[in-house]
């Protein structure tokens, strides 16, 4: 993979773009299978964390447990299963620390653009840094800088919001000082993070109503998992600390398979279930804010730990209206109905912009390479892309299930590049393959960016199924070489 260049240009073997959860996992999965390997993380923000940095609203948290979303090699040893923002932030810097990652982070450093060049076998990448733009070249580049914009959120189109009198925040740059304490409050949106924040806010003092136009479907689970609790209890000489990590990890992908598999085969059954949870969480008044009209799983479902949002409506610390927006007014918001939700403040939860390899372009001999177009192989490298990877993760479960697939498979495709001698790798699909959307869920967000996301087959290795009990059987030893060119 290495190649002569220019003095003053730096070469590195591999650049990982991203220093959150994704590539903080990214490189040490690459540095474990190809020891002596050169590589640098670029992170564009001033920390490392991604999200769990980016994100500090009231409140904020995970919505998949601990023992599925953390590394296999860095065991979760705290109590929650449903973890806040800090102690994940906390989890990825001590991870980073200890595996020697962070020495290799580069914090202000944004990839603006990256370039294959055919001739020299490298990628020539343009990165914006404090000192200036410089340009790097790198063998192979990973890109685990998330799926959204941070710089960005998705901006609605809420009518008449700028004629508001009071203050407008989004929960992606949430504000600090902000006292909600006595005040009014509305939270548009009915995902995870409007459904993190209303018990959160209503905790600090503030007069809280979610205006949501489609209800979406709500589980209560305990944060602390009885059964985590139960192994802690074992001393660590009879079991250690990795295998519990492991049993919890292997107990709960297979849950969260049969919900999923159970919910979309017997979806009444399903909606049964969830309504029967919401009832004995929040009450019988309340299950109606709590059932969408699609089945379950169409979207995805949202998780309140200990049922707090559940807990919030049933005691009147909070409401739920579902409602359209007519238009924003100086007091308040006026919904479909006529209503005049008077506030304060309005929080927009209003979901993300996605945005691919962190803004970067990406082309190939100065062509510019449209990733909708391409059919991913093996779920993170891309068609006709030479030595590149991005990272994917699953819908169903913990996006990080199949970061590590990801990039363990990256890891073993640089060290065939490196054993072998070789400068790239060219994955090239079969002719006659079908082409369908990536990631099948009705979800806005996913919705918005169908002309952006890559698209998958239904014939391995062009595919990425949402199973992750049956792609770690297949990605636990994949043959690298399978319909990839080499040179």
């Amino acid at each position: 993979m290495s190649v002569g260049v220019q003095q003053q240009v730096e070469h590195v073997d591999v650049v990982v773009i991203g220093a959150g959860l994704s590539g903080v996992g990214a490189a040490c999965r690459i540095q474990e299978a190809n020891p002596g390997v050169d590589y640098v993380v670029l992170e564009a923000r001033d920390a490392l964390g991604g999200t769990w940095d980016q994100f500090r609203y009231p409140g904020v948290r995970t919505d998949s447990d601990m023992y599925t979303m953390s590394y296999p090699f860095a065991p979760w040893h705290q109590e929650k299963a449903i973890a806040a923002g800090e102690d994940i932030l906390d989890y990825i810097r001590s991870t980073a620390d200890a595996f020697g990652v962070s020495e290799r982070i580069r914090l202000r450093h944004k990839v603006v653009s990256a370039d294959w060049s055919s001739a020299d076998a490298v990628w020539r990448l343009r990165v914006d840094t404090p000192d200036g733009e410089v340009e790097t070249t790198a063998g192979f580049i990973h890109a685990c800088s998330g799926y959204y914009s941070y710089a960005e959120p998705y901006a609605a189109d809420i009518p008449g919001l700028a004629e508001f009198a009071g203050q407008v925040v989004h929960p992606q740059f949430w504000p600090q000082d902000l006292d909600v304490a006595g005040r009014r409050v509305v939270v548009i949106g009915s995902g995870a993070t409007a459904m993190t924040l209303v018990p959160a806010l209503a905790d600090l003092g503030a007069e809280v109503t979610m205006l949501q136009r489609t209800p979406t479907y709500v589980l209560a689970q305990p944060s602390r998992d009885p059964l985590a609790a139960a192994l802690a209890k074992i001393p660590d000489e009879r079991l250690s600390p990795q295998r519990k990590h492991a049993v919890m990890r292997a107990k709960n992908v297979a849950a969260q398979w049969a919900s999923y598999q159970t919910a979309r085969r017997l979806p009444r059954a399903a909606r049964a279930v969830l309504r029967a949870n919401v009832r004995q969480g929040a009450g019988e008044e309340h299950v109606d804010s709590f059932t969408a009209p699609y089945a379950p799983w169409d979207q995805r479902l949202c998780i309140v730990p200990n049922g707090d949002l559940f807990k919030a409506v049933k005691h009147g610390r909070a409401r739920v209206v579902t409602d359209t927006i007519a238009s924003v007014e100086p007091g308040g918001v006026r919904t479909g109905s006529g209503e005049l939700l008077e506030t304060d403040v309005i929080v927009t939860a209003t979901g993300l912009a996605v945005e691919l390899l962190g803004g970067a372009s990406l082309r190939i001999d100065g062509e510019p390479v449209d990733v909708s177009q391409r059919l991913v192989y093996r779920g993170c490298m891309l068609e006709g892309v030479p030595n590149a990877a991005l990272c994917v993760g699953y819908i169903n479960a913990s996006w990080s299930l199949r970061g590590d697939l990801s990039h363990r498979f990256v890891a073993r495709m640089i060290k065939h590049l490196r054993d072998g001698g070789y400068r790239s790798a060219t994955p090239v699909p079969p002719s006659g393959l079908g082409r369908r959307p990536l990631l099948e869920m009705d979800s806005g967000y996913l919705r918005r960016a169908a002309d952006i996301m890559p698209r998958r087959s239904d014939a391995a290795p062009w595919t990425m199924r949402q199973n992750y009990l049956a792609e770690a059987r297949e990605m636990r030893r994949p043959d690298v070489t399978t319909d990839v060119v080499f040179a």
